[in-house]
Formats: structure tokens, C-alpha cells, sequence
């Protein structure tokens, strides 16, 4: 049986050039883009896969924020580990000429321009334990995604880990 090749996306190839063990996955690219149903869809749990939202602060700076795709961001907390008096999510039209990605499609490797980037507590219990062997983020492109180890993704993108999620969901 002829093995099939596997599409690459920025994500692989930025991976791949800073020697970054990644597993690729894909999904139907046509059905739904929440990050739940990409989770079942890929047999994966779902705090292991992780969500990039992008926000900007009151002083006009971007962020990126990665959470669990079944969590919501709490505005208030991440604005609280960025050290603004507050921050919004971007409008969708402005995520693909800011991060070079598709609302569904946005990962935190590979933007045009590296943010600050913060990734939920619960991908790591302090500064050196995390609490996942691997994640799941997005490859760059809807149906595609990555699993990586989450302690080298964080070193990597310089990311910082904070309580970012609404309570009591």
C-alpha cells in the first residue's frame, strides 16, 4: 500500500527547520471548525488540544493566547498576565493580515510577527512541569493540526503559562 503524502503547512515546515518533533494529524477540512469537534474528530482529549485566539490590548499591543478548545478565555485574566488594564479579541477580518492564518486555521507558530504569546495553566504546573506529554494545536490551515511536546512548543515560542480560562464553565 503506497503510503500517502502528507500535505505540509507552514506550521511543518517552521517546525521542521528548528528541529521540532511534531506528529501531523488532519480532519475533514468541511465540517465543523470548533476546536471540540476537532478533538473527536481527531480521538484526541480534549484538554490536550489547544486553541490560539489573538487579542489586543488597551495600549494597542497583540497577544496570543492558547487554551483548551472546550474552555473560553476569561478577558479579565488575561489581561491581568499581560500587564494591560484590558485586552479584546481582534475582529475576525483582522486575524488573516495580522497572523498570516483563517479564523479555524490559526496557530501560534509561524505568524507573520511573533506576539507575546501565553499559553492556559493547564499545560503546565509551574515553569517546568507540564502536565501533558503532548498537545494539539493548529497546523496553520483548517484540517490540519500538530501534536507536539508542550514543554518544547512553550521554550520555542517563549510562552509564558497563566490561569486564562473562565471559572466554573
Amino acid at each position: 500500500m503506497a503510503k500517502q503524502k502528507e500535505e505540509k503547512t507552514n506550521v511543518m515546515r517552521v517546525l521542521e527547520q528548528h528541529e521540532i518533533p511534531y506528529i501531523p494529524h488532519s480532519y475533514p477540512a468541511d465540517g465543523p471548525v470548533d476546536g471540540v469537534s476537532v478533538a473527536k474528530a481527531l480521538g484526541q482529549d480534549v484538554e490536550q488540544v489547544f486553541k490560539t485566539l489573538v487579542c489586543k490590548g488597551a495600549s494597542g499591543a497583540h497577544y496570543v493566547f492558547d487554551i483548551p478548545v472546550a474552555e473560553s478565555l476569561d478577558l479579565r485574566k488575561a489581561a491581568k498576565a499581560v500587564g494591560e488594564k484590558s485586552v479584546a479579541m481582534i475582529p475576525q477580518k483582522e486575524l488573516l493580515p495580522l497572523t498570516g492564518y483563517v479564523h479555524g486555521g490559526c496557530s501560534p507558530i509561524g505568524m507573520k510577527k511573533q506576539f507575546p504569546t501565553f499559553a492556559d495553566a493547564t499545560i503546565a504546573d509551574g515553569e517546568t512541569v507540564v502536565l501533558f506529554e503532548s498537545i494539539c494545536v493548529s497546523a496553520g490551515k483548517i484540517g490540519h493540526q500538530v501534536e507536539v511536546d508542550p514543554a518544547v512548543l512553550m521554550d520555542f515560542l517563549g510562552a509564558t503559562a497563566a490561569d486564562l480560562t473562565v471559572e466554573g464553565k
